[in-house]
C-alpha cells in the first residue's frame, strides 16, 4: 500500500493508521512518504513552497501536522505494522531532480510490513 503525502494531512494519525493496517495483505508492505515537524520542513515546504515559489496553495500544509520519524515508527507499530526502513528524500532546485538521501529533516519515506 502506498501512503504518499497524506499523513501530514490527517488529523490522527495512529488512528488513520490503524484504519488502513487491515488493508495490507499479511507480510504485504506499507510505504508512507511525509514531511517531518522541522524548522527546516517548515521553511521550505511552508514558506518555499506555498508562500515564496506558490508551487502549493496557502495553508496546504499545517506544521502541527508534520511527522517526525519517531512518532511515526510509534504508530505503525501500534496499527500491527512492524517499521522495516525510513529514508530521506531531498530535492536540489538547481537541477530539479528528487533523490533518496540519509536526510530525513524534510521528506521522507517510511515503510513498514503488516505482522
Amino acid at each position: 500500500m502506498l501512503l504518499l503525502e497524506v499523513i501530514e494531512h490527517v488529523p490522527d494519525v495512529p488512528l488513520f493508521l490503524k484504519t488502513v493496517a487491515p488493508l495490507v495483505k499479511p507480510g504485504g508492505l506499507i510505504v508512507v512518504s511525509t514531511l517531518n515537524r522541522t524548522l527546516k520542513a517548515y521553511a521550505l515546504a511552508i514558506i518555499g513552497a506555498e508562500l515564496i515559489l506558490r508551487w502549493l496553495p496557502l495553508g496546504t500544509h499545517n506544521w502541527d501536522r508534520f511527522v517526525t520519524p519517531e512518532e511515526l515508527r510509534g504508530a505503525l507499530k501500534a496499527a500491527g505494522l512492524a517499521h522495516s526502513d525510513t529514508t530521506g528524500m531531498v530535492y536540489n532546485p538547481l537541477t530539479d531532480e528528487w533523490r533518496l538521501a540519509r536526510d530525513t529533516d524534510v521528506n521522507y519515506f517510511a515503510t513498514a510490513v503488516r505482522n
